[in-house]
């Protein structure tokens, strides 16, 4: 299973995790829900996780490293401030915000089923190979970034 570690990029997990909940959605239309006001929340989520994202990477070009997730050897600082204090991986958490609106759009039950295997193929191909090489890279500051700033939220 080692082999889908780092290979697939984050936002392509995102389109095939959206494609998927839209073809869920299609295929089985008797688990679709109404909910009052599900299109300004789905849009809510969406701004919301784009905004987390967005002030991630510019944390990132802040300090002059690198937001690439496929470029991890060019990573040359250890980023803490801003969104990073409260989240070790805001951008994927602004990711999951994003699928979340989207699930709510569609209005399907399984579209939220999806959410949790994609929050699990994240944090076991994506998150924990990363936190690997990060702990590698900037040992001791690393560990205590991990035992002070939580994973996701």
């Amino acid at each position: 299973m080692n082999a889908l570690a780092l290979k697939v990029p984050p936002v392509a997990q995102v389109i095939i995790t959206a494609a998927a909940m839209y073809g869920v959605s299609k295929m089985v239309p008797a688990l679709t829900f109404s909910l009052n006001g599900s299109i300004a929340l789905a849009v809510a989520l969406g701004l919301m996780g784009l905004s987390l994202g967005i002030m991630g990477v510019t944390q990132f070009r802040i300090a002059q490293t690198t937001p690439n997730p496929q470029a991890l050897e060019k990573v040359s600082s250890l980023v803490t401030s801003g969104v990073y204090q409260y989240s070790r991986n805001p951008m994927y958490v602004g990711l999951v915000l994003i699928l979340l609106g989207w699930a709510f759009y569609l209005s399907h039950f399984l579209a939220f089923v999806l959410l949790p295997i994609f929050i699990l193929y994240m944090t076991r191909f994506q998150i924990q190979p990363e936190e690997r090489m990060m702990a590698q890279k900037f040992g001791k500051t690393y560990q205590d970034y991990l035992n002070k700033v939580r994973r996701w939220i």
